[in-house]
């Protein structure tokens, strides 16, 4: 036992000490976690010393070793002069040691000490005199104990110069050779851009070397220009050199092809070589391309560019969809470096004119055919100039293959706006017969804009800031043939001064044209007959109108009420077009396979919008006209309760009682009238269903991508891929058609479903009118209105609720009379045009009603307002019902159907002159003075208006909100004035509507 225990407790003691530590470490550990520290000095290569290297792992100065310096980079270490390298295991890891005297010098590699008899250059190697070449090595690479200066044999028989490095002896510049039969240009020849002339040669004028910055107003000498500029032609001109040609050619573009006849710059010297190589032979049959000659220009004469653009289609075609599908722009490109030497045939995708970063998807999208591409950027200037040290020179061509499979290109010419012809930028006019077109562009030059120094940073960099590719459809074609495409390019010289702090913007886009006039002659077309419809329909109104109001002469008020008609109509006749013009677009542009429509651009979008816009002012015009009609509408109900006899009724002040008819109650009229304020605004449609249905199709399912400028029908787009801009158009032909149906649909279904199956407003209010012994008599004009008979066929309907069950049951089972005016029949509806007498008696009496709100002198003294207005409210029940039940005779109607022709023009032929005519409604068109009988104008009326705000936002859900914001706003307005409005007419009081 004992034993056990010792050894349990020697056991315990390495984990009690674990135990300890792991403590003590837990700690520890968070104080130093807290203690330490993420950041440290920011040092740059060019801050470390003299002999300090850059350390690119710790990324701070390190001391070199003994006898060490840093190196041209900074980033390592070498040795000093007099030492010799003996060990190098990359970066600074080296080991110096001193050279003996007599080997002062050291190799060019650093490994060795070598004598140097012509002395030591600052870095501690061998110097030698101009002309020689230093031999450190013999042949077999031993090192020889002292350097050797060669000099280079220029004698006849070899002709050798040292080279640059000045290491070996290379043969002299063959214009040397040719010249003065030696490596010296001496007088009288003539040295220039390292070639040498003989004076006695046909030698060009000699040129300026000034870089041109028109955009900027000035110009100075270019040190390239000034080295390379006369050799370049000299030897273009006088050797048919093809390299200097082409150089010649690229400075001449880099001055933007500009020409002044009044001085020789790169242009007149380039056109100088032309004119004088005129026996010359053409390239390819073109009379602008001269042989070694690179094809600059199109010419100089005036009207040449309207026949280079438009007078030859391209020999191919496009198409979207189908077996023959053509989608596909294959430009191709021959680039030169800045010294004319060609680099390769190059395809342009990739992003090759695209200054803009982006994925290869996106910049390869702009060369599909139909896609409208638009790239915007903002570039820093100290990226530019390090991706971009010198220019690269382009010439484009189109690519294609004829009907025997045979590839051909075709030159796609540039229209550079930054051209000056003496000094006159011609292709900045808008008359295209004034251009003139090039060949060659460049995207960046940062080379002639250097002063005085190849190497030094440049005063100006010249962008190509704008590209424009443009694409025009020969007209009425059916097989999608093009015009030859146009490259439009605008430059922009920046004066530098702080490259990382200057940025400049960059574009590039894709535009498709075609003629838009025969569209706009047929659009015109349909607005003159359309309008003229419109100015027909607006007369018949306004006939309609006077007939209704009662009043034979055409006054101001009359012209006023034509405009207003004419407004509505003319609304719906924009409507049309614009809807049409939009989904012709929509649908012959996405649907078709060879291509024969192209969408309008931008600019050409601007009359339809301005239609729709005029649709939309036409329309809230008509919209606001309707509503105040609607919120001044003269109403009054007739209640047909009769008092059902007799109750004793105690007298005030006398002490006794007597005898009293029996009031009959009001709150049936109330009821209805209630209902009458809540149907004000009710509709066909849910207006909240139709702005979130259209919103959730264009936004989730997709409709939206139908509006893009591209040849795609699909609802849906990969993010990777590149979006097109939108096409105002399209947007509108999209929204209009999916409100519309949307619309539509809602209209069917309420029609069909709803108001037959659950709920039917307006249907219902008029049996609630029958029910509550109540009828409604409406005036919409002075005299016109409409009538919905409500007398109740079981005489008394303030009953109780077994007399009011017993009624409907037995109406159930017909066994009381009809609910119709005219016993016998249903009619219950009807419009009425009654006599000028009728309107007065009525208006006699309705003054005496509205008299409450008049000024206090009007009112009698002799009564309060109320009892005034309860008195004028009995005598005018009294008066329409009596009305109604023929009592006057002098003021009867008779009720009649109206003729085919009546209803479809909405005039009445038959004019009240004694009796009032009573016409038979079934279609309850009392609804005109409601919401509900207005739907199509509201319809139109907030689809224009979320098209203009979409138009102009470009926003689908910010239209949907504003537009049911206007909705409501509108709602509320309506019902509140109507509500008023039917209190005041009625005398109900306005608490009791809710």
């Amino acid at each position: 036992m004992g034993g056990r225990a010792a050894g349990e407790a020697m056991a315990s003691q390495p984990a009690c000490a674990v135990a300890v530590v792991t403590v003590l470490f837990l700690l520890i550990f968070p104080c130093f976690s807290r203690a330490q520290t993420l950041s440290f000095p920011f040092r740059q290569p060019e801050t470390c010393g003299h002999d300090q290297y850059f350390d690119i792992s710790a990324l701070s100065c390190v001391r070199c070793g003994a006898h060490q310096r840093r190196d041209a980079r900074g980033t390592s270490c070498v040795c000093i002069p007099g030492f010799q390298m003996i060990a190098n295991n990359g970066g600074p890891d080296i080991i110096c040691k001193k050279c003996p005297e007599n080997m002062t010098g050291v190799t060019k590699d650093g490994w060795n000490c070598i004598s140097c008899p012509g002395g030591l250059t600052e870095e501690g190697k061998c110097h030698c005199p101009t002309g020689h070449i230093l031999v450190e090595r013999d042949v077999n690479g031993t090192v020889l104990s002292q350097a050797i200066c060669k000099l280079c044999d220029e004698n006849e028989n070899s002709f050798t110069v040292a080279n640059a490095l000045g290491n070996r002896c290379i043969r002299c510049e063959p214009t040397f050779i040719n010249t003065s039969r030696s490596c010296a240009c001496s007088e009288p020849n003539i040295l220039t851009g390292g070639l040498c002339f003989s004076s006695t040669q046909d030698f060009p004028p000699r040129g300026i070397s000034t870089a041109r910055y028109g955009e900027l107003g000035m110009s100075f000498i270019s040190e390239w220009f000034t080295k390379y500029l006369q050799s370049a032609a000299a030897a273009c001109w006088v050797y048919a050199n093809l390299t200097s040609c082409q150089a010649l050619g690229n400075m001449c573009v880099m001055n933007m092809n500009s020409y002044d006849s009044a001085t020789f710059d790169a242009c007149r010297l380039f056109q100088f070589v032309f004119e004088n190589t005129a026996g010359l032979r053409t390239i390819h049959s073109v009379s602008f391309w001269r042989q070694n000659l690179p094809w600059l220009f199109y010419g100089d004469q005036l009207g040449l560019a309207p026949q280079v653009l438009s007078a030859t289609p391209l020999p191919t075609n496009f198409s979207f969809k189908g077996q023959t599908q053509n989608t596909k722009m294959k430009f191709v490109a021959a680039s030169y470096d800045v010294r004319g030497n060609f680099i390769k045939w190059q395809t342009v995708e990739g992003g090759v004119l695209q200054l803009c970063p982006d994925t290869e998807t996106r910049l390869n999208a702009a060369y599909s055919f139909g896609t409208t591409y638009q790239q915007n950027c903002e570039i820093s200037i100290s990226k530019i100039l390090t991706d971009f040290p010198t220019p690269v020179f382009y010439d484009v061509y189109l690519e294609y293959t004829d009907e025997n499979q045979h590839q051909y290109i075709w030159a796609v010419p540039v229209l550079n706006l930054n051209l000056q012809h003496n000094k006159i930028f011609v292709n900045k006019d808008s008359n295209s017969g004034k251009w003139l077109l090039t060949r060659r562009i460049f995207l960046v030059d940062a080379l002639s804009g250097r002063e005085n120094d190849l190497g030094s940073q440049p005063r100006l960099v010249r962008i190509a800031t704008q590209i424009s590719l443009s694409i025009h459809l020969v007209p009425n074609t059916k097989n999608g043939n093009v015009y030859p495409p146009l490259i439009t390019i605008a430059y922009s010289d920046i004066d530098i001064k702080d490259p990382n702090s200057q940025s400049v913007k960059i574009s590039f886009s894709v535009t498709y044209e075609m003629n838009q006039g025969d569209a706009h002659v047929q659009t015109d077309i349909a607005l003159g007959v359309l309008g003229g419809l419109a100015v027909l329909s607006s007369l018949l109104k306004t006939a309609g109108w006077k007939r209704r109001i009662g009043s034979p002469m055409i006054d101001l008020q009359t012209v006023m009420k034509f405009l207003v008609y004419y407004a509505g109509d003319l609304a719906n006749v924009f409507f049309i077009i614009t809807v049409g013009t939009g989904l012709y677009w929509l649908i012959f542009f996405k649907a078709q396979k060879s291509i024969s429509v192209l969408l309008p651009m931008p600019a050409q979008e601007n009359r339809f919008v301005t239609y729709v816009a005029c649709a939309f002012a036409l329309k809230a015009l008509q919209f606001l006209h309707k509503l105040i009609s609607q919120i001044t509408i003269d109403i009054f109900f007739i209640d047909w309760e009769r008092p059902k006899g007799k109750v004793l009724k105690a007298v005030e002040g006398e002490g006794g009682v007597r005898s009293a008819i029996v009031p009959v109650s009001i709150w049936r009229t109330y009821f209805v009238a209630n209902e009458w304020n809540e149907i004000q605004t009710v509709r066909k449609i849910n207006p909240l269903f139709q702005v979130l249905t259209v919103l959730f199709l264009l936004e989730v399912v997709g409709f939206k991508n139908l509006a893009l400028m591209d040849s795609s029908s699909s609802l849906s787009r990969s993010p990777p891929s590149y979006i097109a801009p939108y096409s105002r158009i399209l947007r509108y032909a999209v929204s209009t058609a999916l409100w519309l149906v949307i619309g539509i649909i809602q209209i069917v279904f309420f029609a069909v479903f709803y108001e037959r199956f659950i709920e039917d407003k307006i249907r219902q209010f008029v049996d609630l009118c029958c029910m509550s012994n109540i009828s409604v008599f409406l005036l919409s004009h002075k005299c016109f209105g409409y009538y919905i008979h409500g007398r109740s066929v079981h005489g008394h309907a303030d009953t109780n609720m077994e007399e009011m069950n017993l009624n409907l049951k037995r109406e159930a089972e017909n066994l009381c009379s009809q609910r119709g005016l005219v016993p016998n029949t249903e009619g219950q509806t009807f419009q009425i045009a009654i006599s000028d007498q009728m309107r007065q008696h009525y208006d006699r009496i309705h003054e005496t009603l509205t008299r409450k709100n008049g000024p206090a002198r009007l009112l009698s003294p002799s009564a309060s307002t109320f009892e005034q207005s309860i008195k004028a409210y009995h005598t005018m029940n009294k008066f329409l019902g009596a009305f109604i039940d023929h009592v006057h005779k002098e003021m009867d109607y008779f009720i009649k159907d109206k003729l085919l022709l009546e209803r479809i023009l909405g005039v009445e032929f038959m004019e009240p002159m004694e009796k009032s005519i009573f016409y038979n409604d079934e279609g309850y068109s009392f609804s005109s003075v409601l919401y509900y009988g207005n739907e199509a104008t509201l319809l139109i009326y907030d689809l224009l208006f979320f098209c203009v705000v979409d138009l102009a936002c470009q926003n689908f859900i910010l239209a949907a909100f504003l537009t049911y914001l206007q909705q409501e706003i509108f709602r509320f307005i309506r019902n509140t004035v109507g509500q008023k409005n039917l209190a005041s007419k009625t005398l109900v009081d306005q608490r009791f509507l809710i």
